[in-house]
């Protein structure tokens, strides 16, 4: 991984880093969050409640939703400064924000948009029966990304794993188990843990993980300790891995 300077390299930073608990530490305050750079534009993913009336703070010139959850969407309940991007499915979710209508935008599965000069294709995952999730393959100056803070399975992951540089994924459990099945439907929602997301990364030939969306396992507990137990998991599957905090910048070429 380098660090060029200018503002011709992809640049994520993680603006928040914390899951929807209740435990939070210096490392882990916000609502997860991302902003993408690239040539001096910068798009925000998500919004959630602890963003509320901090979006100016960031001047990001888009954002964009992964779903409508409250830890996701909800900063944005008294409005937004800049275009928002989100599905369909989110907009159902959220249509009462007093978000302008000129600066709502529909983003359709599998279908990549340019938005403020990167390149985002959302694919819909498995997460939330009420509130559907999509993950994106962010793509600038040959460089790619997958972003996805909530998962149990992502249907197409070999396409949205094609050529990435990374996978950005979930943090909300380390090894326990936090899948459910829905007992009507059959349906399946929660979160993958993270020892099997990297595995999904061993399987596609991505060698980079990082974990976000942190919850009490890494939160609530000494992060040195689950991180050499994340980085033992990594380990065994051969890829690389690190777990983000508020305020930690990556740079790609």
């Amino acid at each position: 991984m380098s660090e060029p300077n200018g503002d011709r390299a992809l640049k994520i930073t993680f603006l928040g880093t914390r899951g929807n608990i209740g435990p939070k530490n210096r490392r882990h305050r916000m609502h997860t969050s991302a902003l993408v750079s690239y040539r001096g534009r910068r798009v925000m993913i998500d919004c959630g409640e602890t963003w509320r009336e901090r979006v100016a703070r960031v001047a990001p010139h888009a954002i964009v939703l992964t779903h409508a959850h409250p830890d996701h969407a909800f900063g944005l309940d008294a409005g937004s400064p800049c275009p928002v991007w989100a599905t369909e499915d989110t907009w159902e979710h959220i249509d009462d924000f007093p978000i302008e209508r000129n600066l709502r935008h529909v983003l359709s599965p599998r279908s990549a948009r340019q938005i403020e000069g990167i390149r985002f294709e959302a694919f819909p995952v498995v997460h939330s029966i009420r509130a559907p999730a999509v993950g994106y393959r962010i793509h600038a100056n040959r460089v790619g990304l997958f972003y996805v803070p909530d998962v149990v399975w992502i249907p197409d992951r070999k396409a949205a794993f094609h050529r990435i540089l990374a996978y950005i994924g979930d943090g909300a459990t380390v090894t326990r188990n936090m899948v459910r099945r829905h007992r009507k439907t059959g349906e399946l929602f929660g979160h993958a843990n993270v020892r099997q997301q990297l595995g999904w990364c061993a399987e596609e030939g991505v060698s980079r993980m990082i974990v976000t969306h942190c919850g009490s396992d890494i939160v609530g507990s000494d992060e040195r300790t689950v991180g050499a137990k994340v980085r033992d998991l990594a380990a065994e599957h051969g890829v690389r891995v690190e777990i983000a905090h508020d305020g930690m910048e990556r740079v790609y070429a």
